[in-house]
């Protein structure tokens, strides 16, 4: 009989080992494929990734092998950016940022003081995320601390891989949302109860710049320096209107990047959201200093904020990352963000591949976020965080993926026809978190 530590998987295997290219074909070594794989799991981890026709002579006599011939594994996906507390606001109608943050953001986020509410809008986050297939994402939570507790408790429950942190807000916003001098001891207190608990992570979360005060910012960038294993997120450079707000909050500032850059909010760790108005300087700015801009496609449509220009990114230097940004992105899945990625490439003349679009929500996120000798690939010794997909989930993705020839038109399709409905199953911890109703 096998160990009840271990966990037998057969079928198909995809994972990247590093970035493809941005040719039609991955670079040589990049791709790891297995088209009848096995996936061996001991606890929370992954043992040994292969050809199960290689592997099998190697399992314990009577192993129980869990056979999903016909489905795909991947490695799960990861969200950079994302605001558990605007669950409830998705889809609600159109504003550019400013009014949106104003019309809909604020006051439910004011919901948060609940703590009821908050651990019922962790529990239902977290459901949805991993029913889209989502197995870590850096998250936000609102200015009570208490939303943050709520979410890692959760989080800790269901032993997930998540990065969050208490929004750090102390002008320009509802009285009831701003922190004042208790933002940075809220922090310090929630670092110390939850940085590096289990699989959790803290991210320092000044909302951004004009919702804080550079007293503020300054303190936030003092936990950084104080714990170099933190992390930061915030938003940079989304709309016009907040530019120019941003420029009259600091007129001494040369521009927005370097208002986070003087309060030492700028490194290796940090993830700055949307980067849509920025110059070719800037990019290389953050190149140099190792940050992401965390590319929010459906957000950036459906606020009318522009488009992302992921060429310049890359001629720069400057990593980027994929994330939904709910609630004003339109979706949750990883495939439709990588659908809406193509789509906003596309109307700037810079298609987006399958094996860009996967590496990036898998191994190119992970690596972003300092997470890739963790998750990220399907390898041995990394966390068993993993998603089974069908490919026969819908009638019209079943018809397309099976007139495709390649690997990556198969790919292509999942992209841009697939949704949680795909996502058969979601494994995080070694441990199958999420199983699709029947469709």
């Amino acid at each position: 009989m096998n160990s009840s530590t271990d966990t037998f998987i057969r079928a198909e295997l995809i994972s990247f080992t590093r970035d493809p290219g941005d040719g039609n074909m991955p670079e040589s070594g990049s791709l790891e494929h297995y088209g009848d794989g096995l996936l061996w799991l001991k606890d929370q981890h992954i043992h040994a990734v292969g050809h199960f026709a290689e592997l099998s002579s190697s399992l314990p006599e009577g192993a129980n092998v869990l056979d999903y011939r016909g489905k795909l594994i991947m490695p799960g996906f990861i969200d950079t950016h994302v605001h558990y507390v605007q669950l409830d606001i998705m889809a609600s109608y159109g504003r550019q940022l400013l009014d949106w943050l104003n019309d809909y953001t604020f006051p439910e986020e004011c919901r948060f003081a609940n703590h009821a509410h908050s651990e019922a809008l962790s529990n239902a986050f977290l459901d949805e995320i991993l029913r889209a297939g989502t197995t870590t994402a850096q998250v936000f939570g609102s200015s009570h601390p208490g939303s943050v507790d709520a979410f890692f408790n959760a989080a800790n429950k269901r032993q997930l891989r998540m990065l969050v942190g208490k929004v750090l807000m102390d002008r320009n916003a509802p009285e009831a949302l701003m922190d004042g001098a208790s933002g940075i001891a809220d922090s310090e207190r929630l670092i110390e109860d939850w940085h590096g608990k289990g699989r959790l992570g803290y991210s320092v979360t000044p909302r951004f710049a004009p919702t804080s005060t550079k007293t503020q910012m300054d303190a936030a960038g003092a936990l950084l320096r104080n714990d170099p294993t933190l992390w930061l997120q915030t938003h940079l450079a989304e709309n016009s209107g907040e530019l120019d707000w941003v420029a009259n909050l600091f007129p001494g500032s040369r521009d927005y990047l370097a208002v986070y850059e003087a309060s030492g909010l700028v490194g290796p760790r940090s993830t700055f959201a949307h980067g849509i108005h920025l110059d070719n300087g800037m990019r290389k700015r953050l190149a140099d200093r190792g940050a992401n801009i965390a590319f929010c496609p459906s957000s950036n449509l459906f606020l009318g904020s522009g488009l992302f220009d992921r060429e310049a990114a890359k001629e720069t230097g400057m990593t980027f990352t994929y994330a939904s940004d709910i609630g004003a992105g339109t979706d949750l899945s990883g495939f439709a963000t990588l659908k809406a990625a193509y789509q906003v490439g596309q109307l700037g003349g810079q298609p987006l591949t399958a094996w860009q679009g996967f590496y990036g929500l898998t191994r190119g996120n992970a690596k972003a976020l300092s997470l890739d000798s963790h998750i990220g690939q399907l390898a041995p010794t990394l966390e068993a965080d993993f998603v089974v997909i069908d490919p026969q989930a819908t009638s019209l993705l079943d018809r397309r993926t099976s007139r495709c020839t390649t690997l990556g038109e198969r790919l292509f399709a999942l992209m841009m026809l697939a949704d949680d409905r795909a996502i058969f199953e979601t494994w995080a911890g070694g441990k199958c978190q999420h199983r699709r109703d029947k469709v």
